[in-house]
C-alpha cells in the first residue's frame, strides 16, 4: 500500500483536482482498489464524486478507524475506486486529536488497518498547517504539493519544507509539481525555468484549462468524461512519471 497525500498550506491552487484525477488514473488497470479519502471539511472530492457521508458519520468516529472507517467507505461510479467522504465535522479534528495519546501517529495507524484492501490511498487535504496536517504528513508516503509559478505560491512551498526541516520531519517526501500552469504568463514561464530542475519538482506540470473549472458540473475526473483535453492529458503524464520515480 501506497499513501499518496494531495497537500498545501495555500488553498486555491487545484488540490483537489489534481487528487481526484491521480486517484481515478490509480485506479485504471489494477488488480487491487484504490482509495480516496477527503480529509477537507469543505467536502469537494466528495461533491465531484456525487457522494455524501452517512447521517451519523462524524469527526470522531474517523478517529476511532477500524470498523468506524470500513462502514463508511463507499464505492464511487468508477469501477476499482473507492471514496471516505468528508464531513464538516473534520473542522475539529485538531481539537479531537489533542485528546490521543500519540496525535501525529493517528492517521497512520488507522489507514494501515486497510492496507490488504487497497494498492493506493489518496489523501485530500485541507489547506493549513495544524496537529491534523502533522498526522497526515506522518501518514504519506509521499507529499504531492501543488505550485502555482507564482511568487506567493512558491513562498507556501518553501514555507512547507523550512517547517519539515526545522521540526525532524522527513522532507524527501514532498515533490512539487507546477499547476495551472500558463505559458504566455512570462512570470510562469521565468519561475518554471529558474524551478523546473530542482530534484525536489516533477517534471510534468499540468496547464490551466477550463475543462478543469468544469468538474464541479461534470462531477467526475476529467479523464473519464474528457480525455483528450489538455489537462488530462497533462494529470496522465504526471501519473506515469509518480509511478516510475516515486512509486517503485
Amino acid at each position: 500500500m501506497k499513501t499518496i497525500a494531495l497537500y498545501s498550506i495555500k488553498g486555491g491552487v487545484g488540490k483537489t483536482a489534481a487528487a481526484v484525477n491521480l486517484s481515478y488514473l490509480a485506479s485504471k488497470g489494477d488488480a487491487r482498489q484504490t482509495l480516496i479519502c477527503d480529509l477537507d471539511p469543505q467536502g469537494a472530492s466528495s461533491f465531484y464524486f456525487r457522494i455524501s457521508p452517512r447521517d451519523k458519520y462524524n469527526s470522531t468516529k474517523f478517529l476511532e478507524g477500524s470498523a468506524k472507517i470500513y462502514k463508511n467507505i463507499k464505492a464511487t461510479d468508477f469501477e476499482g475506486l473507492d471514496l471516505l467522504p468528508s464531513d464538516f465535522s473534520y473542522r475539529n479534528l485538531d481539537l479531537e486529536l489533542l485528546e490521543e495519546k500519540k496525535p501525529q501517529k493517528k492517521l497512520r495507524k488507522n489507514i494501515n488497518e486497510l492496507s490488504s484492501e487497497y494498492r493506493y490511498i489518496f489523501f485530500d487535504c485541507p489547506p493549513n498547517l495544524t496537529l491534523f496536517s502533522e498526522s497526515i504528513f506522518a501518514a504519506a508516503d509521499i507529499i504531492l504539493v501543488p505550485v502555482i509559478p507564482t511568487t506567493l505560491s512558491i513562498r507556501t512551498y518553501e514555507q512547507l519544507r523550512k517547517f519539515f526541516n526545522d521540526t525532524g520531519l522527513d522532507s524527501s517526501k514532498i515533490r512539487g509539481f507546477f499547476n495551472m500552469v500558463e505559458k504566455r504568463k512570462s512570470m510562469h514561464r521565468e519561475i518554471i525555468e529558474q524551478r523546473g530542475s530542482h530534484p525536489d519538482f516533477l517534471k510534468s506540470s499540468v496547464p490551466y484549462n477550463s475543462e478543469v473549472e468544469k468538474m464541479g458540473i461534470y462531477r467526475a475526473p476529467l479523464n473519464a468524461v474528457h480525455p483528450s483535453s489538455a489537462a488530462a492529458k497533462a494529470f496522465r503524464q504526471l501519473w506515469e512519471e509518480i509511478q516510475v520515480d516515486l512509486l517503485p
